[in-house]
């Protein structure tokens, strides 16, 4: 079951659910905000407290938020932390349209309308250790979240690429040793990465200190293409970025006949199924079909919405 509350804001109570018959379990809860912070490039890095939404959260679900009373109609956002400890989430955002500037004036102490987890998330294939995650702009906290849910799973080797047109609103160190088919351009690191002992590689073409300078897929493209058939026969790709990013990724898929998994970005009204707004061309065993974004995805395999090129194309 899952469960959705229709009441608005504010409650009575702190979380509150009612069931309804779409797959999975979403909830509903006045979250408070616990810290807010403005980056370089108008980036902002939001942490509340969901301590439901955070027992459920998987990289790939999202969060659809109510940025102020004023406004009613919510904003999605990917999850890019979840402490299901502390029952912490954490959002990156950038301030586009009047939701999301709204929510950057609001300050910890105050609380928000969160109604969250969403959504289908990365299921990495165990029978393919060797993961790439490649993230792009407001693509990358679903990467984050991933990384950071990956890191203490025995067996699995993560190599993830991020991609950006601005700063990035993390602590960025040297990366501590070369990587086969990662120019030495490429010398930057997430620091939070280093400490989860998770190799990550940076790219962009705004000239960026310690970036590979170009697209994140050509960065990914020189990685895969320095692999070796048995090290590429147990590689996977996981992507989440723009539309033209996610070509690219799928088009590595298929240069490099990997598995593959997408997470893609569509305009939400309802964010839970409802209004259909969101659907999308899926392919499938049995033809094409179409599908709700926000409660069949967001996250599918890059082959069921991306064919496959065409020789010369």
């Amino acid at each position: 079951m899952r469960y959705l509350d229709t009441d608005g804001y504010p409650w009575p109570s702190r979380t509150r659910r009612i069931p309804l018959t779409i797959r999975g379990t979403i909830f509903l809860e006045e979250a408070e905000i616990l810290e807010h912070r403005a980056y370089p490039a108008e980036q902002y890095i939001v942490t509340v407290s969901a301590p439901e939404a955070a027992r459920h959260a998987t990289p790939g679900s999202f969060a659809h938020i109510r940025c102020d009373p004023g406004i009613p109609l919510r904003r999605p956002l990917s999850i890019m932390r979840a402490e299901r400890a502390s029952g912490r989430l954490q959002f990156l955002y950038k301030p586009v349209g009047a939701g999301l500037a709204a929510l950057a004036t609001r300050e910890p102490g105050e609380r928000i309308s969160v109604l969250a987890p969403i959504g289908r998330g990365f299921e990495p294939d165990p029978a393919r250790p060797r993961i790439l995650a490649v993230g792009g702009g407001v693509g990358i906290p679903p990467i984050v979240f991933l990384a950071e849910d990956l890191r203490e799973r025995a067996g699995l080797e993560l190599m993830v690429m991020m991609g950006s047109e601005v700063p990035f609103p993390f602590d960025l160190v040297p990366a501590t040793r070369a990587i086969d088919g990662v120019p030495e351009t490429a010398s930057q690191s997430l620091a939070l990465f280093e400490q989860w002992g998770i190799e990550s590689r940076l790219a962009s073409g705004a000239g960026l200190a310690g970036c590979f300078d170009g697209f994140v897929t050509d960065l990914a493209n020189g990685w895969l293409r320095a692999s070796t058939k048995q090290e590429l026969a147990r590689t996977q790709i996981v992507s989440c970025g723009p539309e033209p990013m996610l070509r690219a990724t799928a088009e590595l898929a298929y240069a490099y006949d990997l598995p593959c998994q997408v997470a893609v970005e569509e305009y939400m009204a309802c964010g839970v199924g409802g209004c259909a707004g969101c659907t999308l061309e899926v392919h499938g065993a049995n033809g094409a079909a179409m599908k709700r974004v926000c409660v069949d995805g967001p996250v599918f395999d890059v082959r069921s919405i991306y064919a496959k090129p065409s020789i010369g194309s």
